[in-house]
């Protein structure tokens, strides 16, 4: 009989091992953390933490897979947290640059009063302060450009990120690019979210609950209602809110949708829900579709 080790945890630390072991053909589970009754009962450490994570495997506690690391999503994973990064240092730096003008000496305020972004930046970036600041006018005129030539860097680095995300999914979610309302951005964070080897989400129903966008009921009395479901993944979920936006905007499909929703009573709020649960009926066979070919390879 071929053991079956549970990996704790796999995504970060237990990633490399994850790997090799499913490369040597053995079974790898998805461990939640301990019961918290247990820790409760026999506390906290490592030895307790592996045992539980054993036992749960062999008492059948346990079936998720743990996600892939080394498919496209991983691609897209690690290129879009390279992304979302490098647009929070751009922000921060232009924030740090109108920061420091406001407090600049006035003809260096004046020089520059009144640009957009795109301007201010080309034209600090292009000034020319002495190369040894001494006053405090020199080390602010000097401490603009470096950080102008930053945003640009930055500017630089997110365009080339954005394309690479881009090429990725035009070669590999062509059907996904085509949906109504979906871009780069919003596919990327849904494949990201559904993992490598889609077998992990059992059926559409599934990948709701994981997104977070599932009916929740709130009837009471008379009353039959269900609300919004503040759990799952809520980066997919805001993708998905994202898509919807557009078509609300956008799509007379969905507006015709919504008007007779609200006649019906339904508020905004409740009509998004429904929306994003009949997106995500839509899309969850293109992603396991854009999926599968890669798992397929990966197996072979």
């Amino acid at each position: 009989m071929s053991p079956n080790p549970a990996s704790v945890p796999t995504g970060s630390y237990g990633a490399a091992v994850t790997r090799v072991v499913r490369e040597a053909g053995i079974t790898v589970f998805e461990v939640n953390r301990p019961n918290r009754f247990d820790r409760r009962l026999h506390g906290k450490s490592d030895p307790f933490d592996a045992y539980s994570a054993a036992e749960a495997v062999l008492g059948g506690r346990v079936s998720a897979a743990p996600k892939g690391g080394d498919g496209l999503v991983e691609s897209l994973r690690v290129l879009r947290t390279s992304r979302s990064s490098a647009l929070q240092a751009r922000t921060a730096t232009i924030n740090q640059i109108k920061g420091m003008l406001i407090t600049a000496p006035e003809d260096l305020r004046t020089r520059y009063k009144g640009l957009s972004t795109p301007k201010l930046i080309a034209a600090l970036a292009a000034s020319r302060p002495t190369p040894t600041p001494v006053t405090a006018a020199e080390a602010t005129a000097y401490s603009l450009r470096l950080l102008a030539r930053r945003w640009q860097a930055l500017t630089g680095q997110i365009e080339d990120l954005a394309g690479h995300l881009q090429r990725l999914l035009d070669d590999h979610a062509p059907d996904l690019m085509r949906v109504f309302g979906c871009g780069r951005d919003t596919i990327a964070q849904l494949l990201i979210t559904a993992g490598d080897n889609p077998d992990r989400l059992r059926s559409e129903a599934a990948f709701a609950a994981l997104a977070g966008v599932c009916p929740i009921p709130a009837s009471s009395g008379k009353t039959k209602r269900h609300r919004l479901n503040r759990a799952g993944d809520r980066q997919a979920n805001s993708a998905l809110y994202h898509i919807v936006m557009v078509r609300l905007r956008y799509n007379q499909e969905t507006r015709d949708y919504v008007a007779r929703r609200t006649a019906e009573g339904k508020t905004k709020m409740e009509i998004i829900r429904c929306l994003k649960r009949y997106l995500v009926r839509q899309l969850y066979p293109l992603i396991v579709e854009t999926l599968h070919p890669r798992k397929e390879v990966a197996a072979a």
